[in-house]
């Protein structure tokens, strides 16, 4: 009998983070911030500002000064040159279907449903870059994609907008939490020993299993059930960090024979996941993955000062709750307050959960990582 599966949305000031489960499971994770969404699924008016033959595609000025890719495959019902397809300064309504990377625009299709098609032609006339409508949020994502799935949300709008149950308590527990917060780190424990090293670059990413003690240890076949463990997890991790582009795992030691013993097993762990495909052992004795992007790294979404500035906000709102009627102040380092007051809606969010506002302290002399969330009119 199939596990059930289960979507819980915590949602918190500035974010919401998604969770689906099969069991007690962690399938996959999702980071939303609402005020800055990553675009994909966006129904634009976008107005085609040059064509790239020689990249088969076409550049298109979108909304808020956002810059979009037509691939000529994209671009029409049939495949033609792009020449054939678009011209500089038509208007023409696209979707988002890719996020933008590396200082890169997204990539947009113009092949559109009939909804989207009647979207477009309802909307106000003009040929300036338009958003026409936002795409579907990570929570309701999940939700069109299982339809069977429970959903439990802590989120009184999520739970009305979804049709979910209202939890008037974090859905998430510890374990979760725990779970989301080492998504946002490099280092990944393997059961029985030996862990997972995830090393992002600009290029690729690079998986590298470390055996620890196995890799001195007498018996034979203990660094090979580290490797074992590790394909399995290494394709779980791949799925839940959103990981894209070229991966590159390497395995604890182990000869070039023995390795390919685990191709079958980790083709076979990647196989859930419509996005990943593995390419084989390459001559340096990596197996080589590639993975198509469409929503940005889990570790793009968690870079910078915002992220343990909105895991105070969500701290305060908890404290809040369960001493009321105290007044907050979040000490922490001044880029992380400056990341907050940036957000718009996190600060307002928090001030209506607690009641109040939060004072912000700024202190030079604190890392990121460092803040407190102290009474008003203590010392920080």
């Amino acid at each position: 009998m199939a596990e059930a599966l289960t979507i819980l949305a915590s949602v918190s000031p500035g974010e919401v983070r998604v969770a689906l489960l099969r069991g007690d499971r962690l399938e996959e994770a999702w980071i939303d911030r609402p005020a800055r969404p990553d675009g994909v699924g966006d129904l634009h008016r976008a107005r085609v500002t040059a064509l790239a033959p020689a990249m088969a595609g076409a550049f298109l000025a979108m909304a808020g000064g956002e810059t979009g890719f037509l691939p000529e495959s994209e671009a029409g019902p049939v495949r033609q040159p792009i020449a054939q397809s678009v011209q500089e300064g038509l208007v023409l309504p696209v979707r988002v279907t890719r996020a933008p990377q590396g200082g890169k625009g997204a990539r947009v299709t113009a092949r559109l449903t009939s909804a989207e098609q009647a979207r477009a032609a309802a909307a106000p006339p003009g040929n300036a870059p338009l958003l026409l409508a936002r795409g579907p949020d990570a929570a309701l994502r999940l939700a069109r994609a299982h339809p069977r799935a429970e959903i439990v949300t802590d989120g009184a709008g999520l739970a009305a907008r979804l049709r979910a149950t209202y939890s008037p308590r974090p859905v998430f527990d510890e374990a979760l939490e725990a779970e989301f917060d080492a998504l946002a780190g490099p280092e990944v424990p393997l059961p029985g020993g030996g862990r997972i090293l995830v090393h992002p670059t600009p290029a690729l990413t690079a998986l590298d299993v470390d055996a620890g003690s196995a890799a001195g240890a007498r018996d034979p076949e203990a660094q090979r059930r580290v490797n074992e463990a590790a394909v399995v997890e290494a394709a779980r991790q791949i799925r839940l960090r959103h990981l894209a582009g070229p991966i590159l795992l390497d395995l604890a030691g182990m000869a070039r024979k023995r390795r390919e013993a685990l191709a079958e097993p980790l083709a076979r762990a990647l196989a859930p996941d419509r996005l990943a495909r593995l390419l084989g052992l390459g001559p340096l004795g990596l197996f080589e993955i590639l993975r198509q992007r469409i929503h940005p790294p889990l570790h793009e979404v968690l870079a910078g000062p915002l992220t343990p500035g909105l895991s105070a906000l969500r701290m305060a709102v908890r404290e809040a709750a369960a001493r009321p009627g105290r007044r907050l102040a979040l000490v922490a380092a001044p880029a992380v307050l400056a990341a907050l007051e940036a957000l718009p809606g996190a600060l307002e969010e928090a001030a209506a959960a607690i009641g109040q506002p939060v004072q912000l302290r700024p202190d030079p002399l604190r890392s990121w990582a460092r803040w407190t969330i102290e009474e008003a009119g203590h010392g920080g």
